[in-house]
């Protein structure tokens, strides 16, 4: 079964790599950096973001918790102490984004794409990754603290790592 689940993350990592999404459809939902704009500690709690792209940001310290993230982008975005606590980033992009400090609990990663970004003293209780693809050292990493059931898909979090 975990077999079968490396396989057809790699097959999902290289479709989305050979056919990228268009960028008409993501630049239409996308945050830009704006001259004077100051989107540290930003309160996006509980608003429907879904397929919003965050490109090359400081989101220190925003909050997203229990926001509606399906879909969206976190693209070379510093993500240093930011709250998604219940968030739900299903089918999302980390791309070399820094999770640093994060509190990443309960919140649902199923089949996000997180490859190359780190994450570094932040909370995955309850937190679940189902199908999720992630850097195998950052997996390894996560495994040593990950505990809890998500509230909302009731999978455990080191069971949809695939600790050992």
């Amino acid at each position: 079964m975990k077999y079968w689940q490396l396989l057809a993350s790699f097959v999902l990592a290289m479709v989305l790599f050979l056919f990228p999404l268009s960028a008409q459809a993501a630049s239409s939902s996308s945050i830009t950096r704006s001259a004077g704009e100051e989107l540290k500690g930003k309160d996006y709690s509980g608003q429907s973001l879904v397929g919003i792209e965050f490109t090359n940001l400081d989101l220190e310290n925003a909050n997203f918790s229990n926001a509606d993230l399906r879909g969206g982008v976190f693209n070379g975005t510093v993500l240093e102490g930011v709250n998604l606590h219940g968030a739900d980033f299903s089918e999302g992009i980390a791309y070399l984004a820094k999770f640093k400090g994060a509190d990443l609990s309960d919140a649902v990663f199923t089949d996000a794409m997180m490859l190359r970004s780190t994450f570094d003293n932040v909370d995955i209780t309850g937190a679940d990754f189902t199908n999720a693809v992630l850097d195998g050292v950052q997996v390894k990493k996560l495994c040593t603290k990950a505990s809890g059931v998500n509230s909302k898909t009731g999978v455990d979090t080191r069971q949809s790592l695939g600790c050992k």
